[in-house]
């Protein structure tokens, strides 16, 4: 059990240049800028919330083009 538990991780430059080495330049450039972007994505973002869940949070709700701030259609009574 202890020979196989102990494995040595390798440097971060010696991964990076066995990818490099594998797959070329162009490929590992790629997938590190998309890794990179995807993680940037990650971050929640408030923009999407609607107005009654930023009003749950206590943020100010956002207006429409009118200036004028619309409730939901579950917020309409007929």
């Amino acid at each position: 059990m202890r020979e196989s538990q102990s494995l040595v991780a390798e440097t971060l430059s010696a991964t990076v240049d066995e990818l490099y080495r594998k797959y070329g330049v162009r490929k590992t450039v790629h997938a590190l800028v998309l890794v990179a972007w995807k993680r940037c994505r990650m971050k929640n973002h408030i923009s999407d919330l609607s107005n009654r869940m930023r009003r749950d949070i206590g943020l100010p709700e956002i207006e429409d083009a009118r200036g004028e701030v619309r409730p939901p259609f579950w917020d309409i009574r007929v």
